[in-house]
């Protein structure tokens, strides 16, 4: 082998040893991250606190109906495909309260994120995290309050989440528009549209299909 075949060589046995070091870094920082946080703790208390390694993004927005009604429809998280652009199905697990969520991802690919119900106030709060061993290390919380004047439900969404890949897939998620801050905008405002008008507005599907086509050619 050639001197300049070696150096190439040893390139390349570097950067998998370094890629190797950084999953089994992730790895180690995802178990004491788990220790740490009780598995019964309720994520997402505020969007502005620090969870690390985890982006946090919240949005909030008033719809015209009542609170029970959105938690009722909510909990059914099978109805969750009906606004969130890029859930394609969401199932029920084998144990109680657990669910697997179907994801788009870019080039037509998919992932799948088993969470589970993590706490949970009738009318008021519905908080889920991903389990171990997902494609995707995630948590999220709804909120559900009734909105000043008798103008219906202040609806709140949080998510945390640990970009796959870090800054690349922020870069890959923010260039195919899922970006969750972006998403969790868009998402309760169709979820305000459902509930409101019992449709999503044609320009907004027309959106959907656009976006959708993008990751599907991507």
């Amino acid at each position: 082998m050639t001197s300049h075949g070696r150096s190439h060589g040893a390139l390349a046995a570097g950067i998998a040893l370094a890629a190797g070091a950084i999953a089994l870094a992730a790895k180690q920082q995802n178990r004491r991250r788990r220790r740490d946080h009780p598995a019964d703790d309720a994520p997402g208390f505020t969007a502005r606190r620090d969870f690390g390694r985890y982006e946090v993004v919240g949005r909030s927005v008033t719809i015209a109906r009542p609170r029970a009604e959105l938690f009722a429809f909510w909990r059914d998280f099978t109805n969750l495909p009906r606004f969130m652009e890029n859930l394609t199905d969401v199932s029920a697990a084998g144990a109680p309260g657990h669910w697997v969520w179907t994801i788009r991802a870019p080039a037509g690919q998919s992932v799948e994120v088993e969470t589970r119900i993590a706490r949970e106030v009738d009318g008021e709060l519905i908080a889920w995290r991903s389990v171990e061993g997902s494609d995707i290390d995630t948590e999220g919380r709804v909120t559900f309050e009734d909105a000043p004047g008798e103008r219906g439900t202040r609806v709140g969404l949080i998510i945390a989440y640990a970009p796959p890949m870090g800054e690349a897939g922020r870069a890959v998620a923010k260039l195919f528009r899922r970006e969750p801050e972006v998403q969790a905008r868009h998402d309760l405002k169709r979820f305000k549209m459902l509930m409101e008008t019992g449709e999503i507005a044609t320009s907004a599907r027309r959106n959907d299909a656009t976006r959708a086509a993008k990751m599907e050619n991507a």
